[in-house]
């Protein structure tokens, strides 16, 4: 087992800015991160409100930062983002002020590029199996079913 590290308060605000600086952090991953360095809970918290004050954390810019890279990169739909952004505690209001990000016309240009793509590559002749491949895909990237129906149901073989 590796030995646990114990930092100061004041280390523990160094680590903790330069870990933020290298990109968008959540009070959770920060959090986690300084207790992994081996702070104490009341350590913890003061540095997180100092960071915090600093601007080196911000959950909406976070959420933000989050929805963009996973929507244009990862092409994850809004239930998959919304949960992961919930898995990482993040708040309501922050949430839905990161969706915000995902332009509809966009996110509907992705659900028809994606239903093409994945029909494409289906070889079944099947047509129902066909559309129920297509759409299973489509619902474990977190898009909704009823615009992946849109889509589906509009599709020429």
């Amino acid at each position: 087992m590796a030995k646990q590290l114990i930092y100061t308060i004041k280390e523990g605000k160094a680590r903790g800015a330069k870990y933020c600086a290298m990109q968008e952090r959540s009070q959770q991953q920060v959090r986690d991160k300084l207790y992994d360095w081996g702070l104490f809970s009341d350590e913890v918290e003061e540095v997180i409100a100092w960071l915090i004050s600093e601007d080196f954390i911000n959950e909406e810019r976070f959420a933000q930062s989050y929805v963009r890279g996973h929507f244009n990169q990862k092409k994850w739909g809004r239930i998959k983002i919304k949960q992961g952004l919930e898995q990482k505690k993040i708040s309501d209001y922050c949430i839905k002020m990161g969706m915000k990000e995902i332009d509809p016309e966009d996110y509907q240009n992705t659900i028809q590029s994606l239903v093409e793509k994945k029909w494409r590559t289906l070889k079944e002749s099947n047509l129902y199996i066909k559309k129920q491949k297509t759409v299973r895909y489509l619902l474990q990237k977190g898009f909704e079913a009823d615009l992946i129906w849109g889509v589906v149901n509009n599709l020429q073989d």
